[in-house]
């Protein structure tokens, strides 16, 4: 909805608040901007009628030696058309310039300056204090309007062209699409411009700013309600511009979140209203879900009202003529026709040029960019029928001679083709119910704790730190961490672990899980675009919204698709004609008082009609939107299709050993001294070093230490979490400590040197391992232990052996693997002997131990020099690269950050089942997405054929045009229907992926 002056409110112009206007529009004012002569200018631009697109550039300036160099400058610049502000900085040698560059190029104020006698150079653009700079914004846009994949790639076309935009990605499927555009350049507004000026309908949906505010307001009622709203609106602190729209109840805010947070905001205007009105905060899939529900219910009006015209239609050509009072009506002339000729023509008109009137608006804007869809094939078929009909009629009226009309054909054709498009809007609907289920596990409101007092606040305006109370059996808010009570709490939802999982004080919970039994009190962490669901929903819609390589087929094929049709049209129509002219076949094939030209007309508007580009534009899209959703749903998020279809043709898994194969749940077996030092003192020295260090071996073995030293607390203390920093006081002092990947740490304790680590990191360190030590180490090493061995002042002191558990599955998804055709690696940075150990247990036989983690991906490529495709499993920091490296990478659940970023998988749950799942569930959707190829390429080499008559020699059929547009609709609904069969999938449980066999 475009604002009008009336909607558009703005806050008042103080004496300083130009700056703060303009960066409504991510375009700051000159910080000396202050004529009064400008306002009008300035109103224009914050009011963005036609200025939304503003850039300020900085513009380094030599020669200038006084005042008069500046001021020249200064006018030279504003004497150029375009420039609204120029301001000059004579000591800074630097001119800042406003402008429009829609108008006037960079290079024109260059040319100004030095026009004026002075050197210029455009400067990079500034940073400036007090302004929140953003370098691109990306943001979704509904576009509606568009049927097949022509309508994608003209879309895509026009959003990459316009200036400022970085990247455009457009989804059939869901009707959106995804720019990465400059704010500086070009505005949300001009981007929803350029959409309807292709032809389409185009609104923002979202954008990852995050200074605006949608909400829903209740107590609206009449005008004088409606201006005391914008009365407080304007007098509240920190709102930029707002918009109301008066009919639907919807208020839009801009502010700066450096004045006023969200909350205040909405308690400040229900505060100032005395309770008059009531705001609810609107989720942006709100809108994506009425649009949704909106486009089914205006594509079912649509076939409704044509079905009821297309109903006495089919009464007057088939039923009447066997009724005699009615064949009496109908057969009586009146005027140059009968009165059947009259209402037929009357009722077909409406159709098609009332209720048919997209098809001929949707045919033209793409014609006018340049492409075709099959828009072009409907508006085309249904014209040729009613031309030729009307046609038909006016030479009756002239010559006497009356050929017979096709009326009916046009009506049928589109209320078929309505029909289908129903359905299929119904179909594409059911393809996003995973999205929906995922947004709809945000609850709406939070009990929010404030002092000793409760309130109910929206829970999208919950601010990180607050405190909130979660009731049994209600949804978590938020993420965040218990700060009292404990209760189960179901995830099942988030990361598809069926079993509820027990919450203490400090556990973490995730926002959107279900409080089990008792009350808890959290406290939140995590809010917005930052919580693990709104990371999901945002990872589920990038993957919905990307293109799988295999849809380039189809792009191509679309591209040529709609004038190939054309063609073999045309060529059916010349064919039969020709034919009929020389008496190719009997004139008794020809309909009652029809002619040739009339008969191959038939033919030729069948083949235009029955051609369907929109199930080959629908066969990927529809399948990866399932299919992301259905991994979401089972833990599995998958970043793209890009990622799902590669999966499918995995022929090595690497898994690296620590916390992937292994629980990750290091703890000490053995701690052996090899010197004069006692038990204590050693355990004390090697928890002092290594209490600085993240790795679990480290965590390990402080965690040990400090059971020796307090076993009576910890005995005592169920909760470890913070057992280290309680009792700190027994670990001594340490400096220039240091992380050595793939070897160990290093510090100075009493300013001698500590090495904790391997044997690599001894070596270096010219520290002598003994025999009986060599020996006691090879033994841990054997048993699938890790030997840690400690040196101080230059002396091997002793050793400890660290035992990280296997993962109860870890043998069973090895064995399903190689059942699957793929051969797992385990790649570690542990040493040999226990790497073979552990690689034996879970039954790898190819193994790459000592390897550095720049090693890993140096391994992966290695195994992709043949064209092999090569996935990653890994958990660790250290792993990132190699995830980065692999043809598919995938993080598991218990994972960092970095890793979850470098992945093209994330598998929520730390269990190793998922990489199955993740094989399993790409190699299903790639075989249901060639199936839709196969059923779309196929539907139209056969029904082409049929429909352009090339069997009616021998069968005597004639496939009628409205049969056809039957047969067109409802190839798309079969496809969408097919690829909705994906979300019947299941993931294989451990009892039965010892069943699946290579494919």
């Amino acid at each position: 909805m475009a604002p009008s002056r009336r909607d558009l409110q703005l806050t008042p112009l103080s004496g300083d608040s130009a700056a703060e206007i303009g960066a409504m529009e991510e375009v700051r004012l000159l910080d000396s901007y202050d004529d009064n002569d400008n306002d009008d200018s300035l109103s224009k631009i914050e009011e963005g009628s036609g200025h939304s697109g503003l850039r300020k550039i900085q513009v380094g300036v030599t020669g200038m030696t006084c005042a008069a160099c500046s001021n020249s400058v200064e006018g030279a610049l504003m004497s150029v058309n375009g420039v609204f502000k120029a301001s000059v900085a004579l000591l800074q040698n630097r001119a800042d310039v406003l402008f429009d560059p829609n108008l006037v190029k960079e290079e024109d104020i260059k040319e100004a300056i030095e026009d004026a006698g002075f050197e210029a150079e455009i400067l990079a653009e500034p940073v400036t204090s007090g302004t929140k700079t953003q370098a691109t914004l990306v943001g979704q846009f509904t576009i509606g309007g568009m049927t097949c994949a022509a309508c994608v790639n003209s879309v895509e076309g026009i959003l990459r062209d316009l200036p400022g935009v970085k990247r455009a990605v457009v989804a059939l499927a869901t009707s959106l699409g995804e720019v990465e555009y400059d704010p500086n350049v070009i505005s949300k507004d001009d981007i929803v411009t350029a959409i309807e000026d292709a032809g389409f309908e185009g609104s923002l949906v979202q954008s990852n700013q995050q200074d605006k505010l949608l909400l829903r307001v209740e107590g609206v009622l009449n005008e004088l309600d409606a201006q005391v709203l914008e009365g407080i609106l304007t007098r509240l602190n920190g709102v930029r511009q707002f918009r109301l729209d008066r009919i639907t109840g919807e208020l839009e805010l801009v502010f700066d979140p450096e004045v006023v947070s969200s909350r205040s905001l909405v308690d400040g205007i229900e505060g100032e209203g005395y309770g008059k009105f009531k705001l609810r905060v609107m989720s942006p899939y709100e809108r994506l879900t009425s649009k949704d529900t909106g486009e089914a219910s205006n594509m079912f009006r649509r076939f409704i009202s044509s079905l009821s015209l297309s109903i006495p239609l089919f009464f007057i050509q088939v039923i009447c003529p066997h009724i005699a009072l009615f064949d009496t009506v109908l057969v009586w002339r009146c005027g140059p026709f009968m009165v059947g000729d009259w209402l037929k023509w009357a009722l077909v008109s409406v159709i098609q040029f009332v209720i048919g009137k997209r098809f001929y608006v949707a045919a033209w804007r793409a014609l006018r960019n340049g492409s075709t869809n099959m828009d072009v094939l409907v508006a085309l078929g249904t014209s040729a029928s009613y031309f030729y009909s009307v046609g038909a009629l006016l030479y009756g009226a002239v010559t006497g001679f009356w050929s017979p009309t096709y009326f009916d054909a046009s009506a049928m054709l589109i209320t078929f083709v309505l029909l289908g498009k129903y359905l299929e809007s119904l179909a594409k609907g059911k393809t996003s119910d995973a999205m929906k289920k995922l947004v709809q596990l945000t609850p709406a409101t939070a009990i929010l704790i404030e002092g000793k007092g409760e309130r109910e606040i929206d829970a999208l305006l919950i601010h990180p730190g607050d405190s909130l109370k979660v009731l049994p059996g209600g949804k978590i808010p938020a993420d965040g961490v218990v700060v009292w009570g404990s209760s189960y709490v179901n995830e099942s939802m988030v990361t598809g672990e069926s079993v509820p999982v027990s919450k203490e004080v400090d556990s973490p919970v995730i926002g959107g899980t279900i409080n089990m039994h008792g009350v808890l009190h959290i406290k939140a962490t995590k809010v917005g675009s930052d919580a693990v669901l709104s990371q999901i929903i945002s990872l589920v819609e990038t993957a919905q919204m990307s293109k799988a390589p295999i849809q380039k087929f189809a792009d191509y094929v679309a591209s040529i698709f709609v004038p190939v049709v054309i063609t073999l049209a045309l060529f059916t129509l010349v064919g039969w004609s020709i034919g009929g002219a020389v008496g190719a076949y009997p004139d008794d094939w020809l309909p009652q008082n029809g002619t040739h030209f009339v008969f191959s007309l038939m033919f030729s508007i069948s083949v235009v009609v029955i051609a369907c580009p929109c199930a080959l534009g629908l066969a990927t899209p529809t399948a990866v939107m399932v299919a992301t959703g259905v991994g979401a749903t089972n833990g599995v998020l998958i970043k793209g299709g890009d990622a799902l279809e590669k999966a499918h043709k995995v022929k090595y898994v690497i898994f690296d050993k620590t916390g992937t194969l292994t629980q990750g749940k290091a703890t000490v077996t053995t701690a052996k001294v090899f010197s004069e030092m006692d038990r204590g003192e050693f355990l004390t020295l090697v928890a002092s070093a290594e209490a600085s260090s993240e790795h679990p071996l480290a965590k390990a073995i402080v965690e040990y230490a400090r059971h020796f030293h307090f076993f009576d607390e910890s005995a005592e203390d169920g909760d470890t979490s913070n057992k280290v920093s309680q009792n700190a006081g027994w670990l001594l002092d340490t400096s220039d400590f240091s992380a050595l990947p793939g070897k160990g740490i290093q510090c100075l304790v009493n300013n001698k040197l500590i090495l904790v680590g391997n044997r690599k990191l001894m070596s270096e360190n010219s520290i002598t391992i003994p025999d009986h030590v060599e020996k006691f180490v090879e033994e841990l090493e054997e048993s699938a232990k890790t030997g840690v061995i400690v040196a101080y002042s230059g002396q091997l002191v002793g050793v400890m052996g660290v035992a990280d558990p296997l993962k109860r599955e870890a043998a069973v998804v090895v064995e399903g693997l190689l059942r699957m055709g793929v051969r797992p690696i385990m790649v570690t940075g542990d040493n040999w002997r226990t790497a073979r150990a552990v690689a034996k247990e879970v039954g790898i036989e190819d193994v790459r131990a000592e390897v550095m983690p720049a090693g890993k991906a140096e391994v992966i490529r290695s195994l992709q020099k043949d064209g092999s495709t090569v996935a990653m499993v890994g958990d660790g920091i250290n792993d990132s690269p190699a995830l980065a490296a692999a043809d598919v990478g995938m993080a598991i659940g218990a994972g960092t950050d970095v890793a979850i970023e470098a992945a093209d998988y994330v598998l929520m749950r730390n269990n190793l089942e998922d990489v199955i799942t993740a094989i399993d569930l790409s190699r299903k959707t790639l075989t249901r997405i060639r199936l839709n190829y196969v059923f779309a390429m196929a539907y139209n080499v056969v029904s082409i054929p049929i429909a352009a008559g090339v069997f009616f020699p021998v069968l005597r059929v004639q496939l009628p045009p409205w049969a056809a547009g039957a047969c067109m609709a409802l190839s798309s609904v079969s496809v969408v229907c097919s690829s909705l069969l994906l979300r019947r999938y299941k993931k294989p449980r451990l009892t039965t992926i010892l069943e699946i066999t290579k494919e």
